[in-house]
């Protein structure tokens, strides 16, 4: 969607386009009533700060969203859409890969309680896998940290997609 549009566009249709960068209502009412927006750069600067910080509830809610690393989502959805594109760097034919990142997303799920989140836009599968393990070793609050960051740069990032001049 262009810029003009989106700055043009009624509350409704701009919530819809924002949702699937971070479905956290707070964010998605605030960027929406902040607009129109003079350039993509301004936008996507306030949708950064908008994001910060993302309460523990948001969080959680914006999680049930995001699948397991190296599981490609099926739906034909935006949002799975995104998350298809931003696990490219993961080849699910390498069987080592797959199973290593299976083992710890368990491992990381049965300590944290939640699905592994890193924005994996721009990144190999060994270096996801090399950020899964290190983590690991994470207490919750460390956790709880990076994963509202992570989760920040997924929003912004997913919305430089969507937006154009």
């Amino acid at each position: 969607m262009k810029l003009a549009e989106f700055n043009t566009a009624d509350r409704a249709r701009a919530a819809e386009t924002l949702r699937p960068c971070v479905d956290v209502q707070r964010w998605v009412d605030t960027v929406a009533a902040a607009r129109p927006f003079p350039s993509r750069e301004a936008l996507l600067a306030f949708a950064a700060g908008a994001a910060e910080p993302f309460t523990p509830a948001e969080v959680e809610s914006a999680m049930a969203h995001h699948p397991r690393i190296g599981e490609r989502p099926t739906a034909a959805t935006t949002e799975a859409s995104m998350s298809r594109s931003e696990q490219a760097g993961v080849d699910p034919a390498d069987a080592g890969v797959a199973q290593a990142l299976a083992q710890g997303n368990k491992d990381y799920e049965d300590k944290f309680g939640r699905v592994f989140l890193i924005r994996a836009a721009g990144r190999t599968a060994p270096e996801i896998l090399q950020a899964l393990n290190e983590r690991l070793a994470n207490s919750p609050a460390e956790e709880d940290t990076i994963v509202a960051q992570q989760l920040r740069e997924i929003a912004v990032l997913r919305l430089e997609g969507l937006i154009t001049e």
